[in-house]
């Protein structure tokens, strides 16, 4: 009896890979970011955790511009988000300031990890909903794991700002990792940004701004990474207050039934 010939796998375009690739270096840097906070170097640590969410922040746009997306494009993503988003920004916070408080320190970033793990679990299980609203894609259920780990590492960057030791209290750390993990999994609707379309009119004032944010960026690092929290942050009683507009709209015009929670309504 002759043996079943497996088929081969057929070769597949470099372009494809691309998008893989980014999520394989925002792995590799959130990970670089543990190994920088294991030799006390916060600074590049923060810095290894702000390209993880740079290269994440890219891998599904080129994907879907490349048209390269894929089922294991999309765990790989996930994959790499829990890891970058949510066990390195843990484990930084915990050799930074939170291990003084011993296991207590240690619960507390546990916490913040299974929340991480809970919310990119609620968007992979939302991203098979087909009878969502169209408007819903403008919109997170709950803050994304690149967003809190932005968020939960404020008081690093605080500290490089202002060079105050309060922020580097234990109490203070442990109140922004349970304020953002309770976030994370939280029906709070914020904005997504990827869905969003820009006016004709619109396009030249926001390259000025992009081009104001470069320059900050390079000058001022630290207080316009704080700028940028603040302003995300604030953003969210805007989005609370669109959704329920959107969702009262969509009610009057369908029924109820259609947007009746926001695990059925928005985004994970």
């Amino acid at each position: 009896m002759r043996p079943v010939k497996r088929p081969r796998l057929k070769a597949l375009h470099f372009n494809r890979m691309i998008p893989n690739i980014l999520t394989l270096l925002a792995l590799c840097a959130g990970l670089t970011a543990i190994r920088f906070s294991l030799q006390e170097q916060w600074v590049h640590a923060v810095v290894a955790l702000l390209a993880a969410a740079i290269f994440d922040g890219l891998d599904g746009r080129v994907a879907r511009i490349l048209k390269g997306t894929s089922k294991f494009g999309a765990e790989l993503d996930s994959l790499s988000d829990f890891i970058s988003f949510g066990v390195a920004p843990a484990i930084v916070l915990y050799l930074w300031t939170m291990q003084t408080w011993g296991k207590f320190g240690w619960l507390i970033v546990l916490i913040y990890a299974v929340c991480s793990a809970l919310r990119l679990a609620r968007f992979n299980t939302n991203m098979d909903e087909s009878d969502k609203p169209a408007w819903t894609v403008n919109f997170f259920t709950g803050v994304p794991a690149p967003a809190a780990a932005g968020l939960v590492i404020a008081p690093m960057v605080m500290s490089f700002q202002f060079n105050t030791t309060f922020v580097r209290e234990p109490a203070f750390v442990a109140g922004f990792l349970l304020v953002i993990a309770a976030l994370m999994i939280s029906r709070v609707p914020t904005f997504a940004l990827k869905k969003i379309k820009v006016a004709h009119k619109w396009v030249l004032p926001l390259m000025l701004i992009i081009g104001l944010f470069a320059a900050s960026i390079m000058s001022a690092p630290w207080a316009t990474l704080l700028a940028i929290g603040v302003i995300y942050a604030g953003s969210m009683p805007f989005s609370i207050r669109m959704f329920r507009r959107l969702e009262r709209e969509t009610a009057q015009e369908h029924g109820p039934s259609v947007v009746s929670d926001n695990d059925q309504s928005a985004a994970g």
